[in-house]
């Protein structure tokens, strides 16, 4: 995997930062889910918090070199497409399977 110790103090920093950042939008994305005016908005907020905890899941993997958090993040990305397709099925028809 990757070694940290070896890595430049610039893309140790860019990693850190990023995993922040990712958590602060799905910080923000949890309040647009309990406050968004429509079920769209809590559709669309829900589909971004399952992308933000596959990019948590990958950095994560790559600060740790722990091989193991990328596949987690590969289910759980389609664990998140297949749910977003279900629930935007329901919103739009009223049913799931026709």
């Amino acid at each position: 995997m990757l070694d940290l110790a070896n890595a430049p103090w610039w893309f140790v920093a860019s990693l850190n930062l990023g995993l922040f950042v990712a958590s602060a939008v799905t910080l923000l994305c949890a309040y647009r889910v309990v406050r968004g005016p429509t079920t769209p908005d809590r559709v669309v907020a829900l589909d971004t918090i399952g992308t933000n905890v596959v990019a948590i899941a990958v950095l994560w993997a790559m600060i740790r070199a722990r091989g193991l958090f990328v596949d987690v993040s590969l289910v759980l990305a389609i664990i998140g497409f297949v749910s977003t397709i279900a629930v935007a099925r329901y919103v739009t028809e009223g049913d799931i399977i026709e």
